[in-house]
């Protein structure tokens, strides 16, 4: 097993890390570095290989080969005072369909060393914070999918540990619920927990992660800030929508030759599109439309998004939901 002095500013510390399911890798060779006090966003589609990690980090699974360390600890050597540092939200509810949303809450509050009128406390506090105070002494068989998935996400938080682990926390959430979840990890961040989100969804990470690792069948293949992902792959783009869709063509003949690039036509939309070295040109390129008798309803200057990033390095969108049993048997 690979070894390495322990780095204080680092939450998480993982060297190579592998994972081996019959004949399918499904880690291979994966390594993070996780800032202390931030998100760091681990993206890619099903079946990449990031429930994986996570398990393996938070000693729920041996490693097949490589190392890691949480604040310090070896995964391996040290596994009570890893799980001593960690929170885990899986993507499955863990919640009892025996008990009610406050009594899972009361129980597992009490489970870890909460008197009891304390966990009654936290229960309130936690079905408030969820959306759940008017189902919270309804039985579970009554709860949809998403109100399930709300209590498991409220129950992982009744203790906040330096270090939590959510895997695709927001999957199955509605969109007033997601939203809500997302600044509930900010307010975590600013209390000094720190986050490991693993998501397939992009606006997600784009969101909320201060670093993210883009891993694909079992390997990071890019590592940044969101906005040095974009940048890895291009500059600005700038869209214009032109009033009379007849000019389209004779307008990707002036954008192209002004810019010195080549301009794509999207006919339905009557829009063109072109790669932008120096976002000053705008201006410019507007009034040599205007001197050939062009009319623009509208012009926008953007960068690359995530959606683009990941399909320029992976070769595929990542809601590309690749069948991966490997993995599928390991979550």
């Amino acid at each position: 097993m690979t070894s390495f002095a322990p780095t204080a500013a680092l939450a998480v510390e993982a060297d190579g890390l592998v994972k081996i399911f019959g004949k399918q890798r499904a880690v291979d060779g994966v390594s993070l570095a996780v800032p202390r006090g931030s998100v760091y966003g681990v993206l890619g589609p099903n079946g990449a290989g990031k429930t994986t990690t996570i398990k393996m980090l938070a000693t729920l699974l041996r490693l097949d080969g490589g190392s890691a360390r949480i604040f310090g600890h070896d995964v391996v050597t040290e596994p009570t005072a890893v799980r001593s540092l960690v929170g885990v939200t899986g993507q499955y509810a863990s919640v009892d369909e025996g008990l009610s949303a406050t009594e899972n809450l009361i129980l597992f509050s009490r489970l870890l060393g909460f008197s009891h009128a304390d966990a009654r406390r936290k229960a309130v506090e936690l079905l408030d914070e969820f959306d759940l105070l008017e189902a919270a002494t309804k039985p579970l068989k009554n709860f949809s999918g998403g109100m399930r998935r709300r209590l498991d996400l409220a129950a992982s938080l009744i203790a906040t540990p330096p270090l939590l682990f959510l895997d695709e926390p927001t999957t199955g959430l509605d969109p007033r619920t997601r939203a809500q979840m997302w600044e509930t990890i900010r307010r975590l961040v600013r209390d000094g927990t720190t986050v490991l989100l693993t998501t397939q969804y992009l606006d997600e990470a784009d969101q909320l992660a201060d670093r993210i690792a883009v891993i694909d069948h079992g390997r990071v293949i890019a590592d940044g800030t969101a906005d040095e992902l974009k940048a890895s792959v291009g500059g600005s783009s700038v869209h214009l929508t032109l009033a009379d869709r007849v000019q389209l063509d004779e307008a990707r003949r002036i954008v192209s030759d002004f810019l010195g690039t080549d301009a794509k036509i999207t006919p339905e939309a009557g829009r063109l599109t072109a790669p932008l070295r120096d976002a000053g040109m705008t201006a410019d390129l507007l009034i040599r439309l205007r001197e050939w008798e062009i009319a623009v309803d509208e012009i926008t200057v953007s960068k690359p998004s995530l959606d683009e990033v990941f399909l320029t390095i992976t070769g595929h969108p990542a809601e590309d939901n690749t069948d991966n049993d490997s993995e599928r048997s390991a979550a």
